[in-house]
């Protein structure tokens, strides 16, 4: 039980040191370290997930989508994934995964749980408000990813077209498109995934995107990695909405791509100018006909919640320091900017825990 209780009757806020909101990686990875160094869950922090089981955006992935597709799944800190079958659905490995976590370090994640606001609250603390009660901390981490928030991008005619329009988030499988005359949008790892999966039974297949592809070849090392989140990290500092990892990491140059380059399957084209009701239109009168859009366009982060607390720019974006909102150092973003891959969750998680420790002990924060 949470130690202290705020008020009194329905509306009572139990009090915590920490919330973390989320339970995919990065979630996880707070809460692990938060009880490795001496946290008790439900006494001192609790995990509120509004999913309906483990495994965080994971468990909503197309089952298509196997585990040996997934570009760089890495392990959550303190238990390695072991012996996963490449040919089944990540959807399945990552889930069981993430529950054989769960209980191996007893998290106690409540679920499902949806996180309406977080406001300021009394004496200092942040109210974390749910439909299942309230809880007042001292600290948040938030951990919402981007699953919830599908971008869908405007283009004039969108509403007239006749056909079937959908996301990435929507997507079940290849089959469902078999004969059919398929526009893909989208220029990220979901866009070539589908392409790769839809050619077998599409009718056709068209792929536009508003900027060239840029595929990379050879081994993305630690230095690649350092540079490519340090342009997203820039970003963030001043402000401005955070552009993902994969925008400046480029696609990777595998055997699938290669394959799907050498057939034509990825002869990507640029964008359309407009949508009519029978398919997609370029400026200069050329058309192609459909009867699909797919939107693989991506997503956006999931804060809604947090908007009582005032922390956007005027940029559009929340400026941090490391994972530390630079308007409220209570407040802990992972999974967003630099720390959106599945490693850079884990290290954010370990960083975000070791500062609320100095924030709560009174210690100065790191600059």
């Amino acid at each position: 039980m949470c130690r202290f209780v705020l008020g009194t009757g329905v509306n009572a806020a139990r009090e915590v040191e920490a919330v973390v909101i989320g339970a995919g990686q990065a979630g996880l990875s707070a809460a692990y370290h938060l009880r490795r160094t001496g946290f008790e869950p439900d006494r001192d922090f609790v995990v509120l997930d509004h999913s309906p089981g483990p495994g965080g955006a994971w468990q909503f992935r197309w089952p298509s989508l196997t585990f040996g597709k997934v570009h760089g799944m890495h392990a959550l800190p303190g238990m390695e994934l072991t012996d996963a079958d490449p040919a089944r659905p990540s959807s399945e490995v990552v889930r069981e995964y993430f529950d054989r976590y769960e209980r191996a370090f007893g998290l106690r994640v409540r679920r499902p749980v949806d996180v309406r606001a977080v406001r300021e609250g009394s004496g200092g603390r942040l109210l974390v408000e749910t439909p299942d009660g309230t809880w007042a901390a001292r600290a948040l981490i938030n951990a919402t990813g981007t699953w919830d928030r599908p971008f869908w991008p405007r283009y004039p005619g969108q509403e007239s077209f006749r056909g079937r329009q959908l996301h990435t988030a929507q997507y079940t499988g290849p089959e469902e498109f078999a004969g059919r005359r398929v526009v893909v949008v989208g220029g990220g790892a979901s866009g070539t995934q589908h392409l790769l999966e839809l050619a077998p039974y599409a009718a056709t297949t068209t792929w536009v995107t508003r900027r060239p592809p840029v595929f990379r070849e050879g081994p993305f090392d630690e230095g690649a990695g350092r540079a490519a989140v340090a342009l997203v990290e820039e970003r963030v500092r001043q402000g401005l909405p955070p552009r993902s990892v994969v925008s400046v990491t480029g696609l990777p140059l595998n055997d699938a791509i290669r394959q799907g380059l050498a057939d034509g399957v990825l002869d990507r084209q640029p964008m359309f100018d407009r949508v009519v009701p029978d398919g997609v239109e370029w400026r200069d009168g050329r058309k192609v006909a459909a009867d699909v859009i797919l939107w693989a366009t991506g997503f956006r982060a999931a804060l809604d919640h947090l908007a009582p607390l005032g922390l956007r720019e005027p940029g559009g974006g929340i400026r941090l320091e490391g994972t530390r909102a630079v308007a409220d150092p209570r407040v802990h973003l992972l999974g967003y900017g630099p720390s959106a891959s599945t490693i850079g969750a884990n290290r954010a998680g370990r960083a975000a825990v070791r500062d609320i420790r100095r924030l709560l002990a009174g210690e100065p924060l790191a600059a």
